[in-house]
């Protein structure tokens, strides 16, 4: 019986293992059992005869990945009837042992399997993304600078932590190792069985039939292993086949419908992350403004770096020898879409516009950088134009617009001024960049001749910078065949070291190109001859003017998703898009900032210093003054000199006036007054026609005349002040900017137009006076009407010397002679003056039988005369005697006054004349005196406030300053303070740039 219970327990234990080993529920057929087992199942089994039903058992399913009963199972109670004398426990021992091998074996190798197989079909399910690592934004591969993973791997277990965690696979090894020598035969099974020898020889005999099965189903389990290998191996080689049906095509359109997912997806991400960053940035900037952290805030870098290119330019505006700091030079054809891309990048429509047309005549430099509000403003004012509303946005385009046309100068198109403009905003791209006049290749209608030959020369001065990046602009739209611009690029940046090329239009481009692989070309510049940093497609927006940034900006992220060019890997996803031109632009210029500037600013530190030693050695006991502390010295020593007119004392204003006047009226007063009235015969003729030709002379020329006088001498007395030399303080280096001043303020004084009205009163009045009053006053009418004659009686004769030539005196002690022209006149005034001899009252007119007796006296002498010679000669023969005889009798009406007293009644003597000059000088005086108040109390404080104008307008005119304050001084102390003024800026932008490191 006891072998009975022996087998039950073997039984038991192949039971449990068929329960622990199968995942599929069934009956187990008889010729898979254990030997035992059949032999007990079994009727003919030469072991036992007793007969006993079969048990059928129902098997768990469970997979290899799940965990393994650990409770042990229970055998079934038997009652058979029959009970052994004693346990035999070396066999329950061996089979518990059998039970725990197999289970663990069973498990690792099943379990291995199954997870070999769960591995590998994940695997090949999963794609293969090396090629597509440049999906994957930057940030990702950039993650230990934003993430600090060395304190994460600190914050982890160790391995030795999780080491202990995990089994020891060792002592596994170790425990099966000594449960398979166990049962094995050899010295360590004798062993074992060593303390049964004293059992009966029929145990030996059952022990040695049971571990022959043993072994016999140890074969079994692993020949099933074997079969379930081959079968795993049948399946993996029927999946691969299969999964070679499907088409590479279809597999490579899923995986690159998953990379555009995972790129959007990730793009989602970073717009949201960028949205958030740029709303938290704008409310901290918005504190700043506010002055809630009651800070001084700092000029930012790229506002920094701004300011220094700004002074460079005005330092050379030839740009030749000028600077090699970095800028973003933006060049294309005409019509490529430069301006657009621009405006792309500044988040702002903000240039003019024209279909067709040229609005770009002149280079702008944009210096974009980050700030709370959306606006713009030029480097020369100080109004803010506010980006978000469209009415400052045309204002904005119009004022750019007509500074574009200022700078061009008549005759001309385009023009090299640079007009500067400030674009901040949240968000934006920190650089400078500078948008050309697009490159023509054929001269229009409305062009200046040269404009072609103007646009490349700007564009190479500006290109020819070895740090400035080029940013070329191509349209996608037109054959690459007819692009000028790329040539002249690859002229400048043969080798594409600081080039990055841009395609625009690329949607119309995808839509008219036949061949797609055309555009993959002309991207990878195999069209070109240029070579470049980096190639770019972007999208521009559909044509329309009006349409606004964030729509362009959605139009071109839906036609990227949409276009088959990144579909078909033409185009990678970091070479697509304006947002991706921007940040790889704004890196680009950043390296460039930082490889150059510490270099310029040494070459500028070298500059200083020569300048400083040429200065020392030049004007040493000089102060460095620039053009413009020239020009304030200047203009304060210019209003010095015009409030010095304000202390002219009136007596001097009126004798320099009256003096005037007189010299300009002198002439009209003796021909055409004086000497017609006095061919009168009697006084009262003398007099009325006197009267009528005063009235005359005041109603049409003296108050014109007065003022013209006025208005001259106002100019002489403020020219005198304006060029007295100072003595040692005069500084000739203004001398050409003070004549600049006086002629542009005299030209722009006029007077008022009502001083002639009040004036013509005054001088009516006066001249309409005859009575004089006391001898004082007659014996000055005597003096000036002296004067005057003996003034014009010096002329008269001068004029009769230059006519007659030289006397006999001058021809015998100078050696002179006279010309034949001089015999004739000599020989007519002589003929003249014997006519005048025998009749001393003659009248002022030849008759014309007088010219004829004279010239056949002269004829007789051999002397050839014309009518016209005899009259000139007589004209200035018969003045001297006039003057002479008037001369005779002013000297008679010196002593005239008492019979003026008595009117010339019972007098011979009457002398009307010098009444006459009496009234001419009692005008002038009146007349000076009038000029002179109007001068001091009107027109000295008229002229004050044109001459600051004027000045106000010369220090905003920098091309007119520069002209007028020249010489090698004023150059030398210019570039020597431009040069100061960069260096400081460059230090200081250094600086910040360390810090922001």
């Amino acid at each position: 019986m006891w072998r009975l219970r022996r087998a039950a327990v073997a039984c038991e234990v192949c039971q449990s293992l068929v329960k622990h080993s199968s995942g599929v529920k069934g009956s187990i057929p008889l010729q898979k059992l254990h030997l035992v087992s059949r032999s007990i199942y079994h009727s003919h089994h030469p072991t036992i005869k007793l007969q006993r039903p079969q048990l059928r058992m129902s098997l768990q399913q469970f997979s290899s990945l799940t965990n393994l009963p650990l409770r042990k199972s229970k055998i079934s109670p038997m009652k058979y009837g029959y009970q052994p004398r004693r346990n035999f426990w070396p066999a329950r021992l061996a089979a518990r042992l059998l039970k725990l091998r197999y289970l663990i074996l069973g498990s690792a190798v099943g379990g291995g399997y199954t997870a070999k197989k769960t591995f590998d079909q994940w695997k090949d399910m999963i794609p293969d993304l090396s090629d597509y690592k440049w999906i994957v934004p930057d940030i990702v591969w950039e993650i230990d600078e934003y993430i600090d993973l060395e304190k994460l791997r600190k914050a982890l277990p160790d391995s030795e932590d999780l080491a202990k965690l995990a089994p020891d696979f060792d002592k596994i090894v170790e425990s099966l190792s000594l449960l398979k020598d166990f049962f094995t035969t050899g010295s360590s099974g004798e062993t074992a069985f060593r303390a049964t020898e004293h059992g009966s020889e029929n145990d030996k005999h059952y022990r040695k039939g049971l571990l022959g099965e043993l072994i016999l189903l140890q074969q079994q389990i692993q020949e099933h292993e074997e079969e379930a290998r081959r079968a795993a191996g049948q399946y993996n080689t029927s999946y691969a086949q299969q999964k070679r049906k499907v088409s590479d095509k279809e597999k490579i359109d899923q995986l690159q419908e998953e990379l555009l997912h995972t790129q959007l997806k990730y793009q989602r991400i970073l717009e949201r992350l960028e949205k958030e960053n740029k709303e938290l940035r704008k409310i901290v900037l918005q504190k700043d403004d506010k002055g809630i952290h009651h800070r001084k805030l700092k000029k930012s870098l790229i506002d920094m770096y701004s300011e220094v290119l700004d002074v460079l330019s005005d330092y050379d505006a030839s740009y030749n020898t000028q600077d090699h700091l970095p800028r973003v030079v933006v060049v294309g054809d005409q019509s490529a879409g430069k301006t657009s891309v621009l405006e792309m990048i500044a988040q702002a429509r903000i240039f003019p516009r024209g279909s067709g047309e040229m609005m770009t005549r002149s280079p702008v430099k944009v210096t974009l950088s980050e700030g709370p509000h959306h606006v713009a403003l030029f480097k020369d004012s100080s109004r803010e134009f506010d980006l978000t509303k469209e009415e400052d946005l045309a204002a904005l385009r119009h004022e750019i617009e007509l500074r574009m046309r200022k700078n061009v100068k008549e005759g001309c198109t385009v023009s090299p001024e640079t007009i500067s403009l400030n674009v901040k905003g949240p968000g934006l791209q920190r650089m400078v960049l500078v948008d050309l006049p697009g490159v023509i290749n054929t001269v229009t209608a409305g062009m200046a001749p040269d404009t072609k030959e103007t646009i490349f020369s700007i564009s190479k001065a500006y290109m020819q910078n070895p740090n400035a990046i080029i940013l070329c602009i191509q349209d996608g739209s037109v054959d690459a065949e007819r692009s000028i611009v790329t040539d002249l690029v690859s002229q400048m940046d043969p080798h594409g070291r600081r080039t990055i090329f841009v395609l625009t239009k690329v949607d119309l481009a995808e839509k008219n190109v036949a061949s797609p692989s055309r555009i993959q070309q002309i991207i990878e510049g195999k069209l070109f001859p240029m070579k470049a940093l980096g190639y770019f497609a972007v999208v521009t927006g559909k044509g329309n003017s009006s349409e606004s940034i964030e729509a362009i900006r959605e139009y071109e992220e839906e036609f990227f998703q949409n276009s088959k060019l990144l579909k078909t890997s033409m185009l990678k996803a970091h070479q697509v898009t304006t947002r991706n031109l921007s940040l790889a632009v704004s890196d680009c210029f950043w390296k460039m900032v930082r490889e150059s500037v510490e270099q310029q600013a040494d070459s500028f530190k070298a500059t200083r210093f020569n300048l400083e030693t040429e200065w020392k050695n030049n004007y040493p006991r000089l102060r460095e003054l620039d053009r413009n502390e020239l020009f304030e010295k200047a203009k304060n020593e210019i209003l010095d000199e015009v409030i010095s007119l304000s202390q002219v004392t009136p007596k001097h204003w009126e004798e320099i006036l009256q003096q005037s006047l007189w010299e300009r009226v002198s002439t009209h007063v003796i021909e055409n007054i004086y000497l017609p009235a006095a061919q009168t015969m009697n006084s009262g003729t003398f007099n009325t026609t006197v009267d009528i030709k005063l009235k005359q002379w005041t109603d049409k020329q003296l108050p014109n005349k007065a003022v013209e006088v006025a208005w001259e001498t106002l100019q002489e007395e403020f020219s005198r002040f304006m060029t007295e030399p100072k003595g040692k303080e005069h500084d000739d280096i203004f001398d050409k900017l003070k004549e600049a001043v006086k002629e542009e303020s005299i030209k722009r004084h006029k007077w008022n137009d009502f001083a002639e009205d009040s004036l013509r009163v005054i001088q009516h009045n006066a001249l309409e006076d005859r009575s004089i009053s006391d001898k004082q006053q007659w014996d000055a009418a005597i003096y000036f009407m002296e004067e005057a004659l003996q003034a014009r009686l010096k002329d008269t004769e001068d004029a009769i010397e230059n006519m007659i030539g030289p006397d006999w005196k001058k021809r015998w002690l100078y050696w002179k002679n006279r010309t034949q022209e001089q015999g004739i006149h000599n020989e007519t005034k002589n003929e003249l003056e014997k006519m005048l001899k025998c009749n001393e009252e003659h009248p002022a007119y030849l008759a014309s039988d007088e010219i004829t007796t004279v010239r056949k006296n002269l004829e007789s002498r051999g002397v050839e005369v014309d009518p016209s010679l005899i009259k000139d000669t007589w004209h200035q023969v018969y003045r001297r005697h006039f003057l002479k005889t008037a001369l005779n009798h002013c000297n008679l009406c010196r002593r005239g006054f008492y019979y003026y007293q008595r009117h010339f009644v019972d007098s011979e003597l009457e002398c009307n004349d010098v009444v006459l000059f009496w009234r001419i000088q009692r005008m002038l005086a009146i007349t000076a005196n009038t000029l002179r108040q109007q001068l001091t109390n009107t027109e000295v404080r008229r002229l004050e406030k044109n001459v600051k104008e004027v000045l106000e307008d010369f220090a905003e005119d920098s091309e007119k300053k520069v002209k007028l304050l020249t010489g090698k001084r004023v150059q030398l102390a210019e570039d020597l303070k431009k040069v100061r003024e960069i260096q400081e800026k460059l230090d200081a932008f250094i600086e910040a740039l360390h810090q922001e490191k």
